[in-house]
């Protein structure tokens, strides 16, 4: 264990209200691909780019090509938690962690077992008809092909946060509380590159601030504690 990692220790050990902010990184460790590291979704040959297939107006005027690139890149149905998505439920469990605030939409971290979990950009797992209201599971929209339609005719649509769309106001809220209440923060596997979500961090008023990220961000000057590690193998040794 390095000193880092003893360092992130000493703190969660110290900590009753702990939150955890995460990213992309979180999962690529569950085989998930990330969007902009080397090898991620944006370094990839698209006939469009891929943030302007993840758009709303995209998915509006081009919903063929949307969700044939929905379905080929952001379903992993197969996926199942690594390391930190386990160690972040075993810290709620005990009564140490008061939240995870997510930007990731693929429901590994309530597959590991924890309950708090705001989901900034939506989920995957969660979809409903654009007419009616009824949702629909993940299930359906794999087995559906082309844009996939309700009984009743209409678009089912991923309940998922586009481009060009607002996060969603009480999960958000939510987030924002969970935050402001904190006694250690840690943010994991995010560059805090995509905006809003990214500046809810921007809430703690703690002092005690750990960036765990493969490669180094621009916040990390304001941390306490930087620690430039997989998640998955830092969260595993504690």
């Amino acid at each position: 264990m390095t000193e880092a990692v003893e360092t992130l220790k000493a703190w969660v050990d110290a900590s009753s209200r702990i939150v955890f902010f995460g990213g992309a990184g979180v999962s690529t460790e569950s085989g998930i691909p990330d969007f902009r590291s080397t090898g991620g979704l944006y370094h990839q040959e698209w006939k469009y780019p891929p943030e302007v297939i993840l758009s709303h107006s995209f998915y509006k005027s081009n919903p063929e090509e949307f969700f044939r690139f929905y379905r080929a890149k952001m379903l992993a149905p197969e996926a199942q938690p690594n390391a930190a998505h386990r160690k972040l439920a075993e810290w709620e469990a005990a009564g140490k962690l008061t939240a995870v605030v997510t930007q990731n939409i693929d429901g590994l971290h309530q597959a590991a077992g924890s309950k708090h979990v705001c989901e900034l950009h939506g989920s995957v797992h969660r979809n409903y008809c654009e007419k009616c209201g009824k949702f629909h599971g993940l299930d359906f929209i794999l087995n559906t092909t082309g844009v996939p339609r309700c009984a009743c005719g209409g678009i089912v649509k991923p309940d998922v946060v586009l481009n060009e769309e607002r996060l969603h106001h009480p999960v958000q809220s939510d987030a924002i509380r969970a935050i402001a209440a904190a006694d250690l923060l840690i943010n994991g596997g995010t560059s805090l590159n995509v905006y809003p979500a990214a500046g809810l961090i921007n809430y703690y008023q703690g002092n005690r601030l750990a960036l765990i990220n493969k490669s180094a961000v621009a916040r990390d000057l304001s941390a306490g504690l930087v620690i430039t590690d997989p998640i998955g193998e830092v969260l595993g040794q504690l």
